[in-house]
């Protein structure tokens, strides 16, 4: 092999080396330590939540006294989905006049992973084939001056 094959199979190698190295990214809140230490339980209200860390990333389920700011350090190779690094959960609670009650910060143990099943929905009820889907209509739909429209 001479010198400048072997230099242009390097220069190949070290290309196709670089394509694997990693991406690493940030998504959601950015988490900064001495903002999140100031919001106090007793202290603090929704409104100065806001002005420190800014609107929740999502509320509770079940209604507005709850409040989550998700920050995630992920890393994704080549071609692969991404995986979480590191993440971190601030839970801000709230009781019904707006007042902070709690502060808990939390780590990717609270985070739930939803996957799609096969690109496709489950749903409950009858299964169709392709003809009954159709032809199912088929007289189903009433039209005017037939009978048992039911309209004149």
């Amino acid at each position: 092999m001479t010198k400048r094959a072997a230099l242009v199979a390097m220069a190949f190698l070290g290309l196709g080396l670089g394509g694997c190295a990693g991406i690493r990214d940030h998504r959601g809140f950015v988490l900064d330590n001495q903002l999140v230490q100031s919001v106090q339980a007793g202290v603090d209200n929704k409104a100065s939540v806001t002005k420190a860390l800014g609107r929740p990333t999502f509320t509770g389920q079940f209604g507005d006294t709850d409040w989550y700011y998700v920050s995630q350090q992920t890393k994704q190779i080549a071609f692969s989905r991404p995986r979480i690094m590191d993440a971190t959960i601030l839970h801000v609670s709230f009781d019904a006049a707006g007042n902070v009650v709690a502060v808990e910060k939390g780590d990717e143990s609270k985070l739930a992973s939803v996957d799609p099943m096969g690109g496709k929905t489950p749903t409950l009820g009858h299964q169709k084939s392709l003809i009954q889907e159709i032809f199912g209509n088929i007289g189903s739909i009433s039209q005017p001056g037939l009978p048992g429209s039911g309209g004149q």
